[in-house]
């Protein structure tokens, strides 16, 4: 185990990916001479240069396109996406094209593209640049996404997304990124699509991904040394198709389910999660499925706002805490 950064993981990442494969590159807004908008690709410029880290125009459409083009030729391309909510400009060609070529060609055409994107609060970005969409791209057919809740997985996801013959959505958080973790020197075992439990528990499943797993970690953490209580936290990591075996498997192993997301409550990764349990595990279940999401506001700017429209740690212990009284 090394002990690095968020940022410094996701680098590593990229490296590794640029080192193993010379048909792979990274493209987008700022991630050459600037280094990244979030410092990311910092140094990559001067180690692998402009052909292979290359900086676009302003237009997410237009580079997201070209991406796949170059998918479709033979080539690894990396398009980042400066944050979640400019991938809007963006969904035509990720919709449309990339997620659909395979069913269009009759299985004929695979577009291996990587789309890595910033989401969620952290930075005091406000409205336009905060947002958590999680759902809107795990809603697509055709795509993988993926959500980096640790330190591990961002360091490693983009190891695997790159063997996959399909489009791979990251989602990456820039709430974590001067946040230290320990990162394992080989790739952890169960690839892109496996969910898994940071904290075994047998009181109650709580169920997240992404920015909440460090939150419901310690929140859980407090719980046990404080209460008693052993919360399993289980990480989704993949959001597109999701491991249902897992979520299944602790639920009827602590009988009590909590789903905790930044994103809005309505119509979100939560409320698929709450259905698949109450349709294949109800009989299991010793109280209601109860959800802590972010509130059905825009992402306001002001730093105290901000944490306050998203679930932080103190709600997550208060509400198990209740669940459980």
């Amino acid at each position: 185990m090394a002990t690095m950064t968020y940022r410094e993981a996701l680098k590593q990442g990229l490296r590794s990916a640029l080192q193993e494969d010379p048909k792979v590159f990274l493209m987008g807004e700022d991630v050459g001479r600037y280094g990244g908008a979030f410092a990311v690709s910092k140094g990559l410029l001067e180690e692998f240069g402009p052909e292979r880290i290359m900086d676009v125009p302003l237009s997410e459409s237009g580079f997201t396109g070209a991406g796949i083009g170059a998918a479709l030729g033979g080539m690894k391309p990396i398009v980042e996406i400066m944050t979640i909510n400019f991938s809007l400009l963006a969904l035509d060609q990720i919709v449309n094209n990339a997620a659909t070529l395979l069913h269009m060609s009759g299985g004929q055409i695979n577009v291996p593209l990587v789309i890595r994107i910033s989401c969620g609060i952290g930075r005091q970005l406000a409205a336009q640049h905060s947002h958590s969409w999680e759902p809107i791209f795990a809603h697509i057919p055709g795509l993988n996404v993926v959500s980096a809740g640790s330190h591990e997985d961002a360091a490693w996801m983009l190891h695997f997304a790159m063997k996959s013959p399909d489009p791979v959505v990251i989602i990456e958080y820039t709430g974590l990124l001067n946040t230290e973790g320990e990162v394992p020197a080989t790739p952890p075992e169960g690839g892109l699509q496996k969910a898994k439990v940071r904290k075994e528990g047998s009181d109650i499943s709580v169920i997240t991904y992404g920015s909440g797993v460090p939150k419901t970690m310690e929140a859980a953490s407090e719980l046990a040394a404080e209460e008693g209580i052993q919360a399993e936290v289980l990480d989704l990591r993949c959001l597109r198709p999701l491991d249902e075996a897992s979520v299944l498997a602790s639920v009827r192993k602590t009988h009590r389910a909590l789903i905790v997301e930044d994103a809005w409550r309505s119509v979100s990764i939560s409320s698929e999660i709450s259905a698949r349990i109450m349709e294949n595990a109800f009989y299991d279940l010793d109280a209601p499925v109860e959800r802590l999401c972010g509130l059905e506001v825009p992402i306001p700017y002001p730093k105290h706002l901000e944490e306050a429209s998203v679930p932080q740690k103190d709600e997550i212990k208060a509400r198990i805490k209740k669940m459980l009284s």
